[in-house]
């Protein structure tokens, strides 16, 4: 199990769950009254996201599925991902079952640290554990993981295109039986990233910009379909470039869901600052 896979196994969870790069305050993007669809096009979709935005947030927990394709090294990676996701103590737990390139895993999310799965034991142990502020501390990319694994929820994706005001109604479609309305709205990469978490330092938003910038990527499309009840039932992003790309789709559903996890036996639990030391088996 090479440093890649642990990498793309924590990165795609993180994004397949929903949980976006987007830490922008619940503010209404200064997109007019949210009690009404009037004024422009563009008012009328930031209204209907603002009560999107509070009726998702308000929801503890939710059943998260879905797909993503990505390169990373310039390799292909394809994940597929079905979890139960809760933030009701203001942080994000849960616990998901992973495929990579037809290599299944499990993912376990708690407070302080993921838990990932080894494909076989290292060491006797079958768990490897990695602590976000041990990821925060490697590099910008590793900044950035550590906020969205413990600060993000589905209701984050809807207030990322509030705060940028770069929205539209797309029509009605039909998500998996349900009549939803998709919003869609594309950001430059630099956005992105100067709204990604206040909790980011100025240099790591700048390293973060450089990262973007040495891939080609300069955009990404964010495509939300929002249902009757204003919650969010899918989310995509869509983001290319020279070297890299990227394309995520996730439904959500079971809103209320009841989620329990825990970490694994700490006996069955191998240190990831160690994936790096080598003599591991994991680099």
């Amino acid at each position: 199990m090479g440093k890649t896979r642990i990498a793309a196994v924590a990165a795609g969870v993180v994004l397949m769950a929903g949980l976006t790069a987007c830490g922008s305050d619940k503010g209404d993007g200064g997109g007019g009254d949210a009690k009404g669809g009037g004024g422009s096009p563009v008012q009328g979709a930031l209204a209907a996201l603002q009560k999107a935005s509070k009726a998702t947030d308000k929801q503890s927990s939710t059943v998260a599925d879905g797909e993503q394709k990505m390169t990373v090294e310039s390799k292909p990676v394809t994940m597929k991902m079905r979890g139960r996701f809760d933030w009701s103590s203001g942080g994000m737990q849960g616990e998901a079952d992973i495929v990579t390139n037809g290599t299944p895993t499990q993912a376990r999310y708690l407070s302080d640290a993921m838990y990932s799965k080894l494909p076989q034991p290292v060491q006797g142990k079958q768990w490897i554990k990695m602590e976000y502020d041990a990821m925060a501390k490697q590099n910008a990319s590793g900044a950035l993981l550590k906020d969205q694994l413990q600060n993000n929820n589905p209701a984050r994706s809807v207030q990322l295109l509030l705060a940028s005001g770069k929205v539209k109604s797309a029509g009605t479609e039909t998500v998996r039986g349900q009549k939803a309305t998709r919003y869609t709205g594309t950001l430059s990469l630099s956005e992105l990233v100067r709204m990604q978490s206040k909790d980011l330092s100025e240099s790591d938003k700048k390293a973060l910009e450089q990262q973007f910038k040495q891939t080609g990527m300069e955009s990404e499309k964010i495509d939300l379909w929002i249902d009757e009840n204003d919650l969010l039932v899918k989310k995509r992003e869509v983001a290319e470039g020279s070297e890299s790309q990227m394309e995520n789709t996730v439904y959500y559903s079971d809103y209320g869901t009841e989620v329990e996890v825990s970490a694994p036996p700490a006996s069955q639990v191998l240190d990831g600052s160690q994936a790096n030391s080598g003599g591991t088996g994991l680099s």
